[in-house]
């Protein structure tokens, strides 16, 4: 178990990173959006290219970050009912749905995804519209996308069988990072040690998150 464990924190640490590179991609769709619009506005002029590389950056984003969101436990999730049992009966659901719908479903959408990639590779397929850019590196972002996420897939199963044998904390915590209020608060107790004012911020956050 304890290199299993260390495989993990491996695969985390690599999700961790792909995720913080590819937060960048957030920004180029905006930029090349907003650009993209002036033009049209300013000078009556657009481009398929320009419209389809957004198309690309935010497939990007959804699949690359598919894993990272897995880590962060951030997906969505419907807890009518695991909301009310017990962390270990909710670490055996996830454990469940990992082995038999998760994984299953990444294997066969990685698998059914990389012939079509291949034959778009091979044709070198190209937009249909006008100006439009080549087909295949969009189709590329499937495959890899669902690896990713498969990855973090068996990362997350390993914990939630570490915390049933009471190795490791609940895995599924979302740990929530200080807000600037906080970080504030922080810093004019350190500086002018002004007790009122820091708990008067902190109580403004707290009722800005619930």
């Amino acid at each position: 178990m304890s290199a299993l464990l260390s495989l993990s924190r491996l695969i985390d640490r690599f999700s961790e990173k792909i995720g913080h590179v590819f937060f960048w991609l957030v920004l180029a769709t905006v930029l090349i959006s907003a650009a993209n619009a002036i033009v049209r506005k300013v000078f009556n002029y657009s481009s398929n290219g320009l419209l389809e590389i957004q198309w690309y950056l935010f497939s990007a984003i959804f699949l690359f970050l598919a894993g990272y969101t897995l880590l962060r436990n951030e997906h969505v999730r419907i807890d009518v009912v695991a909301g009310r049992l017990s962390k270990r009966a909710q670490a055996w659901i996830d454990i469940f749905g990992t082995l038999f719908f998760l994984l299953p479903m990444v294997v066969l959408i990685g698998w059914l995804s990389w012939p079509v990639f291949i034959e778009a590779y091979e044709r070198h397929e190209v937009s249909t519209n006008a100006g439009g850019l080549i087909i295949w590196p969009a189709r590329l972002l499937l495959p890899i996308g669902f690896v990713l996420l498969a990855v973090q897939g068996v990362s997350e199963l390993i914990k939630r069988v570490a915390f049933l044998k009471g190795l490791i904390p609940d895995p599924s915590e979302k740990h929530v990072e200080k807000s600037a209020e906080l970080e504030l608060a922080e810093e004019i107790l350190k500086t002018r040690g002004d007790q009122q004012l820091a708990e008067e911020i902190v109580k403004q956050a707290k009722d800005r998150l619930s």
